[in-house]
């Protein structure tokens, strides 16, 4: 989608010369050792079309425009990046650059690493909305988004889960983002292409729904708090802690399945039993040989 509001073609990562977008990705390709030297470089010229795509949206990303933007021809950015394709995809890779301070990444415990991947990647969509255009079911790893993911894999491994779930765990917090992230994209357009805020938008249908609820059809609905529909509650928080709830009692229930297993069992002591104490043995009868002594 463009910050106009237009939908265009929805790309999808991966599709270029994969060979050689990994090459560029991380260095591996052959450098020219003849000819003028490079008046650009690969990061300036990747810096430049995120920043077009960002402005206009990937409806406005060619190579030509990013040329333009450069202030150089269209023919010698391809000395830099074989095409459009392998393009997107190292665009991809540098947005996904992360924070170097590990407090970034929460106190250290697997919740606040997980809460903060949440959060970090709708500011993520947010700073650049272009990145729901981009299908990346199939993605070409890159430094940046190793890097990603083995920051957060190695804060949450205490969780005590298995790889792939870890994986999954992740994959879910992802999923929900991606959710609320369109979400909100979808209200921005609207807003924009109508000319109308939501308070504005939902005023012009009070009339109508009004009477709707004093029609006694929808008892429930119309039972609800006057604050049921708030535009000020965090419904994107709201849902990631009630996963992060559900995560949490799964790991728990997790660890006091698997804790009675991991201890050894009890065994009685081998010590041998303690003499009895020196004494009398009351348990033997009384010697009636010598006649108790009398009073005197």
């Amino acid at each position: 989608m463009t910050s106009g509001g237009e939908t265009s073609g929805r790309e999808t990562s991966g599709s270029g010369d994969i060979t050689r977008t990994l090459d560029l990705l991380w260095g591996t390709g052959r450098r020219p050792s003849r000819g003028p030297k490079p008046g650009l470089t690969l990061e300036r010229v990747v810096e430049a079309a995120v920043e077009l795509a960002d402005r206009e949206g990937l409806g406005a990303l060619s190579m030509r425009r990013i040329a333009a933007e450069l202030g150089t021809g269209t023919m010698s950015l391809y000395r830099y990046v074989p095409g459009k394709a392998e393009l997107l995809d190292l665009m991809l890779d540098r947005v996904q650059r992360t924070s170097e301070d590990p407090g970034d990444f929460g106190d250290g415990h697997w919740r606040s690493t997980l809460e903060v991947l949440g959060r970090a990647t709708l500011a993520l969509y947010r700073r650049h909305p272009w990145l729901l255009e981009v299908n990346q079911s199939r993605p070409i790893l890159g430094p940046s988004a190793l890097d990603g993911l083995e920051k957060v894999m190695s804060r949450i491994r205490p969780m005590g889960l298995s790889d792939p779930e870890l994986l999954s765990a992740i994959t879910a917090i992802e999923g929900y983002v991606v959710g609320a992230a369109r979400t909100q994209l979808y209200q921005q357009e609207a807003e924009r292409t109508s000319g109308l805020t939501d308070a504005e938008f939902w005023e012009a249908q009070h009339p109508v729904l009004e009477k709707a609820m004093t029609s006694g059809r929808y008892p429930v609905l119309a039972s609800l708090a006057e604050d049921t529909f708030n535009f000020d509650f965090d419904h994107f928080e709201f849902g990631l802690q009630r996963i992060l709830d559900g995560l949490e009692l799964f790991v728990t229930a997790r660890t006091e399945k698997a804790a009675p297993a991991s201890a050894p069992p009890s065994t009685p002591p081998s010590t041998p039993p303690s003499a009895p104490a020196a004494g009398p043995d009351r348990s033997a009868p009384p010697d009636r040989s010598v006649p108790p002594e009398q009073p005197s």
